[in-house]
């Protein structure tokens, strides 16, 4: 099966590690990045540029397109792929809005009745400012288009509800500001395909958003996760797919934008029940790099049949233990971050077999190394994202795998890496309660 693979972060490099155990994938990413060049060919070819993306697709004819992040998706590549009648597992741009339009997925739980927190819509920051001057505390506060993970601001004071409106409205994508009211409980990400019509659910995760330990600290794209999320027992799933997962899919169809890809809901567990923080319309990264290593069955062929309308006929098997992934950043993330910096002891950590890296922001060039005494030029791991790589260890339980991940990222570094060192200590702390 030849498969074109859209993007060239750690969620990809995950997909692709894992598509590769399926017998006979060929493989070609685009822009793709040094890990993926491990696994197949790459082509240079910007996420954006969905006019070159798809002449790629016209000339390689894949068997399958996988797109990978969220701009591709809204800018319409899938249906670019779809109009030369090649499968492509990714929602429409119209469908995409989804996750493209936080204003569009908030009336679209309000028209399809979904648990979700009140909301107030700004075209005009003036009023917004107003607004918060007249709210009580805590709020959020949420720019309207695509922003990284990155557009998303917990306020607890009016003050910082302004600095914070500020920030956001500086966005390029901030066209509309939304005040949302502030849901407390625990977060949790969940996850189907679908094929528009048939929903196979994964299993979930629990990803770290905000950048200091504690959740202190501006939102990124993620700083760590682990699954399964033990919060989401079969009784909870059950509840979420009923009252979220299928009413969604249903209401897309409806409305005439069936969804065919990765549906991903960003859930608050409240006491009363589990409510809507955001629709994604591709896999979450860091999550897929704790599902990916989880995996037992054959994505390939599932995403294939996901693509073709035919899911009611896919199984996946999951391992039963627990996943667990670090992501290490660099000086500077989520903000103006440094690059360039040589890391060291990816090959001590490669070597242990309970250890898996997914590249995030890693190149590879030549630079000189003394070896035996002599100058060599040496093809060295450089840094060149904000998120560099995920350290995803599995064990039998949730703490032998955070103590693998954790052992392993100590072994790693670069100067100014940053890392959270507290992933999955609420729900270890959560466990301990319950052996009491």
């Amino acid at each position: 099966m030849k498969i074109l693979l859209i993007g060239s972060g750690g969620r990809e490099h995950s997909i692709a590690w894992r598509l590769k155990k399926t017998p006979g994938v060929t493989l070609i990413s685009a822009p793709g990045s040094s890990a993926l060049a491990t696994l197949g060919e790459v082509r240079p070819i910007a996420v954006d540029d969905v006019k070159a993306l798809t002449a790629l697709a016209k000339d390689l004819k894949p068997d399958l397109t996988i797109i990978g992040p969220e701009l591709p998706l809204v800018l319409g590549l899938a249906d670019s792929i779809r109009s030369l009648g090649l499968p492509v597992f990714g929602p429409s741009a119209e469908a995409a809005k989804i996750e493209g339009s936080k204003v569009f997925a908030k009336d679209f739980m309000v028209r399809h009745n979904l648990p979700t927190a009140s909301y107030a819509v700004f075209y005009d920051p003036t009023e917004a400012r107003q607004y918060l001057k007249d709210s009580s505390y805590p709020v959020v506060i949420k720019a309207d288009g695509l922003a990284s993970g990155k557009g998303v601001a917990v306020c607890g004071k009016l003050s910082t509800a302004l600095e914070a409106l500020n920030d956001i409205s500086s966005l390029e994508t901030a066209n509309r500001i939304i005040v949302e009211e502030y849901l407390a409980g625990e977060e949790v990400s969940f996850f189907v395909l679908t094929d528009g019509t048939n929903i196979l659910p994964l299993p979930s995760a629990q990803d770290h958003k905000a950048v200091y330990d504690g959740d202190r600290g501006p939102n990124t794209g993620g700083m760590g996760a682990f699954s399964p999320a033990p919060l989401v027992n079969d009784s909870l799933s059950e509840l979420i797919m009923d009252t979220i997962i299928k009413p969604t899919v249903e209401g897309l169809k409806v409305e005439g934008t069936p969804f065919c890809g990765l549906l991903y809901a960003g859930l608050m567990i409240t006491l009363s029940g589990p409510k809507i923080l955001e629709f994604n319309a591709r896999f979450g990264d860091p999550e897929t790099q704790v599902l990916m290593p989880r995996l037992k069955g054959d994505l390939a062929n599932t995403l294939l049949l996901a693509a073709t309308g035919r899911l009611n006929e896919a199984s996946l098997e999951w391992d039963p233990r627990f996943a667990a992934c670090v992501v290490m950043c660099s000086e500077g993330y989520p903000g103006a971050f440094r690059q360039g910096d040589v890391i060291s002891g990816l090959k001590k950590v490669a070597s242990n077999e309970s250890v898996l890296i997914f590249e995030s922001g890693v190149t590879r060039e030549p630079r000189k190394n003394i070896i035996d005494g002599t100058e060599q030029w040496v093809e060295t791991a450089i840094t060149h994202g904000g998120r560099v790589l995920g350290v995803t260890a599995l064990g039998d339980d949730l703490e032998t795998a955070l103590k693998i991940s954790y052992q392993a990222a100590s072994n790693i570094s670069w100067s100014g890496v940053h890392y959270r060192r507290d992933i999955g200590a609420k729900a270890l702390n959560r466990a301990s309660l319950y052996q009491k």
